[in-house]
């Protein structure tokens, strides 16, 4: 069966509930892969590289809370919005 794979990096903006905090983008976590609906037969993977950032003050690693979910989905509200928006095109 076909095949399609869709690959997502996170933007480097940190994540909101951090705004009063200094963060430095520190690369990726590891890629998770997740299948979604099939597309017209093929089967979809989505390809996601989450970000990390680092707490300039304490060093402490952050990352964005994906339990922050909008309601009825299984992703972020930013990543639904995302999503709705690539689907104009």
């Amino acid at each position: 069966q076909e095949k399609m794979h869709l690959f997502f990096e996170e933007k480097s903006t940190p994540p909101k509930e951090y705004n009063n905090r200094q963060l430095v983008s520190k690369g990726f976590l590891n890629e998770i892969t997740i299948q979604d609906f099939p597309i017209r037969g093929k089967l979809v993977y989505l390809h996601i590289k989450r970000r990390r950032w680092t707490d300039k003050q304490s060093q402490e690693i952050i990352q964005r809370d994906w339990n922050l979910v909008a309601q009825g989905t299984r992703m972020t509200h930013e990543f639904a919005d995302f999503l709705k928006e690539i689907n104009r095109y």
